[in-house]
Order: C-alpha cells, then sequence, then structure tokens
C-alpha cells in the first residue's frame, strides 16, 4: 500500500470532503430514493434513476476519499527547510523565453489546482523542478514543446 503525500491543508479538505458526503449528501441522496421510489413504478421513473445514479457517484467518491485519507503521509510544510526543492516548496520559476513569472507549490496528485497556483508532485514540471535550487535551469516538455525555466525563488511556507 503506497503513501500519497499531501499538505497538512489537503488532508484536512479530504477530511471535510468525507465528513460531507457521509453526513450531508449520503443521507440527501436516500431521501431523494425514498421520494422517488413513492411515485410508482420504477422501471420508468426517471427521478428514481438519476437518484440511485447520485448515490453510485457519491459512494464511489467516499471509497476514493477514505483510501486516500488511510494512505495519507501528511507533511507539515513548516517544518521543512534546504536550498533544494522538495515536495511542499513554493517556487518561482521564469520562462526563459517569454519572461513569464509564475509561482507554484508542489502538493499531493488530490490537492494540485494550478489556478491556485498548487502544481501535483507527479505533474512534468513538478518533476523536473524536485531536486534543483535557485539559480538553476529546467527543461520541460509541454504540449506546445520544450520549456525553458530559470528558478529564481524557493521557500516553504
Amino acid at each position: 500500500m503506497d503513501k500519497v503525500p499531501m499538505t497538512k491543508n489537503g488532508f484536512e479538505q479530504l477530511k471535510e470532503e468525507l465528513r460531507w458526503r457521509q453526513q450531508e449528501e449520503r443521507p440527501r441522496i436516500i431521501e431523494a430514493i425514498a421520494e422517488a421510489r413513492s411515485h410508482g413504478d420504477l422501471s420508468e421513473n426517471a427521478e428514481y434513476h438519476a437518484a440511485k445514479e447520485a448515490q453510485s457517484l457519491n459512494e464511489g467518491r467516499v471509497n476514493v476519499l477514505e483510501d486516500y485519507i488511510a494512505r495519507a503521509e501528511v507533511i507539515d510544510i513548516a517544518k521543512l527547510a534546504g536550498d533544494k526543492i522538495k515536495f511542499g516548496a513554493t517556487v518561482t520559476i521564469i520562462d526563459e523565453e517569454t519572461e513569464d513569472k509564475r509561482i507554484y507549490q508542489i502538493v499531493g496528485d488530490q490537492e494540485a489546482d494550478v489556478k491556485q497556483g498548487r502544481i501535483s508532485v507527479s505533474s512534468p514540471i513538478a518533476k523536473a523542478l524536485i531536486g534543483k535550487s535557485e539559480g538553476d535551469t529546467i527543461e520541460v516538455n509541454a504540449p506546445g514543446g520544450a520549456r525553458s525555466f530559470e528558478i529564481v525563488a524557493l521557500k516553504f511556507v
């Protein structure tokens, strides 16, 4: 059973989603199924089939969340330090071609959100960054071709 690295914040978000799905969403869906059943013939009851589908999706997500939580390796970023990039690092990079500055935090797969500046530890850019230091240059194979980035800052927050 492989451990799943995640930040303390990511772990708390997963626990909260699991609580919501089990204590709020599950009862709501069960109520919707009971309501749809009361309408009679189930074979042509769209409400019933929709509620059963919602139940299946919810229970599937509950199973995934329970698995992630059971295998979680929670890493407290506040206790990290050093001059090498690793899980939890917040890195500032500059695209050497366009001069665009980007700031990313390397987080677990399930908590990644590029719009929020959080990239998955298993993403190509994170893999290229891990083990590097400020001043290093990395090359990443992106969908539009290879891109070079210079690492200009590294911090653990």
